[in-house]
């Protein structure tokens, strides 16, 4: 009876979406990329890099259970933050174009003479872009707040990276996704790299697991070293975990040491493109035709790519890395020079 139960909340709270994506994503292995980096198990690559909102990404996943919410609460516009090249924000401003809802996007930075990579997707989607300077983590979202409900609007506020609860619940769905898939195939992964930088993706994950009973262990590469609103990530994951581990009525514990990230591959800092991420990226390309971008899924995939060369734990196990989306920041100027470059 408490099973029955258990998974009829899980399943009333899951069932909160908007389908915004095409589900589930592409599982296949990287035998190239095996062969090319002697490695002695199996890799394989969950592919939501085609979960085609506005070229993709894992953003659209969250954004289902976001835009069901804004919805829901009659909001007739949308609020979010990130950097210039943010995925989630690409990608919200293309859910807030399928629902007709207003989109307002508070980017860091200047704003440059042209835009380019998301920058340029989220002003053709048709975001309002206010650009923010150093605040880049939705510091400014309360006072754009405050300015549309003056206007008469009902703004839906979408914190940094759409990493709430309400946002991961997304990637508790996908694991489920991802259990069928693995039962499919009879496979079980020994462990999943991903990029984390805001938590919610994380959070998800850890969730996803506890209610799917995969017995894979979450490796999560550190995107960025600064703090979100003077928390870690590892202190939002373990309070997102535990808030969801109520609202899923699950019976588990959470140990605080499965919320640690790796932390050896940040310290260039924030969208910083560094030497051997460069190679990783072009190792991918060159070996299986799949395109990671320079922030996030670059660095995750190079922090992978180094662990599986250097650290014993992970030989011949079975590795899956989670394609998290974001090719377009390839072709922001900045990138796309320094890409240019390596390759002439």
């Amino acid at each position: 009876m408490a099973d029955r139960h258990i998974h009829a909340q899980a399943s009333e709270v899951l069932g909160r979406r908007i389908q915004l994506g095409l589900f589930p994503t592409p599982l296949h292995r990287l035998d190239r990329l095996e062969r090319a980096l002697g490695f002695s198990g199996r890799i394989y690559i969950k592919r939501d890099d085609q979960t085609g909102l506005a070229s993709g990404g894992n953003k659209t996943r969250k954004l289902e259970y976001l835009m069901h919410t804004a919805i829901a609460e009659g909001c007739d516009s949308v609020i979010t933050a990130g950097a210039q090249q943010s995925n989630h924000c690409r990608q919200t401003a293309a859910a807030c174009a399928r629902l007709g809802l207003e989109c307002h996007l508070v980017l860091g930075g200047e704003e440059p003479a042209a835009y380019g990579g998301n920058l340029l997707l989220s002003s053709m989607l048709g975001a309002t872009i206010h650009f923010s300077g150093e605040h880049r983590k939705g510091e400014d979202i309360p006072e754009l707040a405050k300015n549309l409900h003056e206007q008469g609007k009902k703004p839906y506020l979408v914190p940094y990276g759409g990493s709430n609860l309400t946002g991961a619940f997304g990637f508790v769905h996908a694991m489920l996704e991802l259990a069928a898939q693995l039962q499919q195939l009879s496979i079980m992964p020994d462990y999943i790299f991903i990029a984390s930088s805001s938590g919610g993706t994380q959070a998800g994950m850890h969730l996803g697991i506890m209610l799917s009973g995969l017995s894979c262990r979450i490796v999560p590469v550190s995107i960025d070293k600064d703090e979100t609103g003077g928390h870690s990530i590892e202190d939002i994951v373990q309070a997102l975990v535990t808030e969801g581990i109520q609202a899923l009525g699950l019976s588990k514990s959470f140990d605080p040491q499965d919320a640690k990230l790796l932390h050896d591959y940040d310290a260039a800092g924030y969208g910083v493109l560094t030497e051997p991420e460069r190679q990783a990226i072009q190792l991918l390309a060159r070996t299986e035709g799949i395109l990671v971008d320079p922030v996030y899924t670059g660095r995750a995939f190079y922090g992978m790519v180094d662990q599986l060369q250097k650290n014993p734990m992970y030989a011949g196990k079975t590795i899956l890395f989670w394609h998290t989306g974001g090719f377009p920041a390839i072709f922001q100027e900045q990138y796309a020079q320094a890409l240019g470059r390596a390759l002439a």
